[in-house]
């Protein structure tokens, strides 16, 4: 028997319990047949005032991440879509490996992580190489993106990380703020520009800073949510999203 509104897939997301732009940003993406359900890791709204709070908030998700999953298999998802970015790029590549086994272990199926996602997307638009990285993080967690990338075999020529003060903050930086930083970010060195934190919104404003600027603007969102519907091979084309959802 088939699910009467999934009757494609049934994908669990997992997110953190402060996080209130992921979910709506997946459900625009959704296509006909392919349903949503959410599991809320739990966190507290962490101040963030330095790399080591940061850091501590971070760790406290990913320590509350299997709780998630308990509740989420219980409505017999086909597949698990990763709702929150920085604990998926702790460690560099190994540590996203890791994450990933981690989850579907527990999970019993496979799920789509921000990290690796990314680095499909950069991919599937070839020839890229260098990019920038934009995040709401602290150093501390960009030093942590920066080294996947690297190790993915890309070089990160330039980051700007946003130092947001809590984690409902980060859903509160406006278009305006993210339209500069974009701006300072870019340049003839930089193929591409990565947009990681997926409380941030700037799916749609990515996809329009492809066209002004003429390259890649990945936004982890779309990246996480087209690699798990082609992962599941739904090849759907959506307008409104950028390249990535409309031509890979």
């Amino acid at each position: 028997m088939t699910d009467v509104l999934g009757w494609r897939r049934k994908f669990g997301v997992l997110g953190p319990s402060t996080n209130t732009v992921v979910q709506p940003d997946f459900d625009d993406m959704r296509p006909a047949g392919v349903t949503n359900h959410y599991s809320r890791i739990f966190t507290p709204n962490a101040q963030a005032i330095s790399d080591a709070t940061f850091m501590a908030g971070v760790e406290l998700i990913g320590a509350n991440v299997q709780e998630a999953i308990r509740s989420i298999v219980t409505c017999a998802p086909d597949y698990l879509v990763m709702g929150m970015s920085a604990v998926t790029f702790i460690g560099g590549l190994a540590g996203a490996d890791r994450f990933q086994a981690e989850v579907e272990q527990a999970a019993g199926c496979g799920i789509s992580i921000g990290s690796h996602a990314c680095t499909a997307a950069l991919r599937a638009y070839g020839g890229v190489r260098r990019i920038a990285v934009l995040s709401p993080y602290f150093p501390a967690a960009n030093a942590h993106v920066a080294r996947y990338f690297t190790e993915a075999g890309f070089a990160v020529v330039r980051d700007r990380c946003l130092r947001c003060p809590s984690w409902t903050a980060i859903a509160e930086v406006t278009p305006d703020t993210l339209r500069q930083v974009i701006g300072e970010l870019d340049g003839t060195d930089v193929e591409a520009i990565v947009q990681v934190g997926t409380n941030l919104s700037m799916v749609r404003l990515a996809a329009a800073a492809e066209l002004w600027l003429g390259k890649p603007v990945v936004a982890i969102n779309t990246a996480t949510y087209w690699h798990a519907l082609r992962a599941n091979g739904i090849m759907d084309q959506r307008a409104g999203f950028g390249r990535l959802l409309e031509h890979f």
